[in-house]
């Protein structure tokens, strides 16, 4: 028996340590933990509520538009607000959040997940005409793979054509993923941390000018996901059809919905294009009452308060704390494990009946003689993912044709309250959630439970272990010393500890160490 740490996982957001327990080649026990801790809610405490909107965006660079919207909503309600947004403002704001997913999905499975598959060598005796081949080519020829790395080798399977190509698809995404960053500036102002989401709606004014300048490049990202997204995907799968039955974790899965189609005041109740709801392996959809959510600290390193719902909650750090493993708290859904992300998504919608997703999942499927069940996976991860990009790409280029120029983007309010809201919404990794309690105007508590804390979080007061934990127990290790089989399901869960635990100190850290030791 014995114990492989990776400290810390690279590509991905942020730093997280993953200890796995191994025994015969299987993993028994798995520790996943947040190594930092932010406090960013604590920063709002005391000041104007609508600075929320702003600051906690500065959660996180690559998502900061989901907090910003989820910070909205709790203001729209907050301020009475919720149920008066104009159409404008609403399809406005999903047109900023579609742009962001895009550029989201299309970064983590190039950049962030596809080289765990990929073997950029195989550039190296490439001797073609393709230009962006024949300058990696030269890059790597210095002896500059730090960004292709670590490269995990071992278990390699495309073929070299299939290697090139995807290496030249990897560079075209770098500009694709400025091109979706553009897009959302087009109505945002900048990206990352937009200024035009505001309480109310937006500030940005729908003009012909910007809706076809928008409308342009979503095309341009369209044709790049037809393509170059989907088909890459599909021909990992094809080499990697195992990963299907690898790392399936709690088959319990929950979404908030996402991309508003009306203005009802109740976001349970809010019509939104991705439902709301929980799913479990049986695939039946399940409402969601926001007052079953709660967070627990028992293994994290924070002042106990036991399970508390987010109005109650506080971020008190206690690096001290005896048993505690990482800064991620556990959030639980009616006391259980709660797997969040695209494919809880695209469950919640195929189990709704969503046409446009049963549609494309059962397509994909098909191409393997699979059933849903093949989704509980790595794989099935990464073609929800796919698959979503390629839906909502198309769903914004419609969405921007509905705008009207010339009539209002934002909702009056009165400034001067004492109330509470709550913004549930879904950011490209998963369920996110905002709750702030004002009081004379000023922030009195405030509260973000974000995707990668659902997905990331350590063991509960139960020893009940997190997703992620429990997605990586029961694995087989091929080789101890080179635990590709690890890092390929930690990353299909796109996790972001920037997110997930809200400055960080390296005094006493042991910042890139990777041992198998006896136990």
């Amino acid at each position: 028996m014995g114990k492989i740490v990776i400290d810390p996982v690279t590509r991905i957001e942020g730093h997280l340590k993953i200890e796995a327990v191994v025994d015969n080649g299987v993993v028994k026990e798995a520790r996943s933990s947040g190594m930092m801790y932010r406090g960013l809610e604590n920063i709002l405490l005391g000041r104007d509520p609508r600075d929320a909107a702003r600051i906690m965006q500065r959660i996180c660079g690559v998502c900061p538009t989901s907090h910003g919207l989820s910070a909205t909503f709790a203001l729209d309600e907050a301020y009475g607000v919720n149920g008066n947004i104009p159409a404008n403002g609403r399809i406005l704001r999903n047109l900023i959040q579609g742009a962001n997913y895009v550029q989201s999905h299309i970064l983590h499975f190039y950049q962030l997940a596809a080289l765990d598959y990929v073997d950029v060598t195989a550039v190296a005796d490439y001797n073609g005409s393709d230009p962006t081949l024949k300058k990696v080519k030269e890059f790597i020829s210095r002896g500059h793979l730090g960004p292709f790395l670590p490269r995990y080798e071992g278990d390699y399977r495309l073929s070299k054509e299939e290697n090139r190509a995807a290496v030249a698809h990897y560079v075209e995404a770098l500009n694709l993923r400025r091109l979706a960053h553009e897009a959302l500036a087009v109505f945002g102002g900048k990206m990352p941390h937009n200024m035009s989401i505001v309480a109310g709606g937006v500030t940005a004014e729908p003009t012909v000018d910007k809706i076809a300048n928008y409308l342009w490049k979503i095309e341009q990202l369209c044709d790049f996901i037809d393509h170059r997204y989907l088909p890459d995907v599909l021909m990992v799968a094809r080499r990697y059809s195992d990963y299907f039955g690898i790392g399936g974790g709690c088959k319990q899965f929950m979404s908030f919905g996402v991309f508003d189609l009306d203005h009802h005041p109740d976001l349970t109740k809010r019509k939104r294009w991705l439902p709301q709801g929980i799913v479990g392996a049986d695939l039946r959809l399940r409402p969601v009452d926001p007052n079953q959510i709660t967070e627990q600290v028992e293994n994290s390193w924070y002042r106990d308060t036991g399970p508390v719902h987010p109005y109650d909650g506080s971020t008190e750090p206690d690096r001290d704390k005896a048993g505690a493993y990482s800064w991620c708290k556990s959030p639980r859904y009616a006391g259980e494990v709660m797997e969040v992300g695209p494919l809880a998504r695209m469950l919640a919608a195929y189990a709704a009946g969503h046409a446009e997703v049963q549609g494309q999942v059962n397509g994909v499927l098909g191409q393997f003689s699979a059933g849903p069940e093949a989704l509980f996976s790595v794989l099935g991860r990464h073609a929800a993912r796919a698959i979503e990009c390629k839906l909502v790409a198309q769903k914004l280029k419609q969405w921007v044709l509905e705008l009207q120029p010339g009539q209002p983007v934002c909702a009056e309010y009165q400034l001067d309250v004492n109330n509470r809201g709550m913004g549930l919404h879904e950011a490209p990794r998963g369920a996110l959630g905002h709750w702030i309690v004002v009081e004379d105007g000023k922030t009195k508590n405030y509260q973000a439970v974000v995707p990668t804390t659902w997905n990331m979080g350590p063991a509960d007061a139960k020893g009940v272990p997190g997703p992620v934990e429990q997605s990586l127990i029961g694995t087989r290790v091929r080789d101890e010393q080179n635990p590709f089989e690890l890092v390929r399901i930690v990353r299909s869960y796109d996790p972001c500890l920037s997110c997930a635990v809200h400055v960080i100190t390296p005094k006493g850290r042991d910042l890139g160490r990777f041992v198998v030791a006896p136990e």
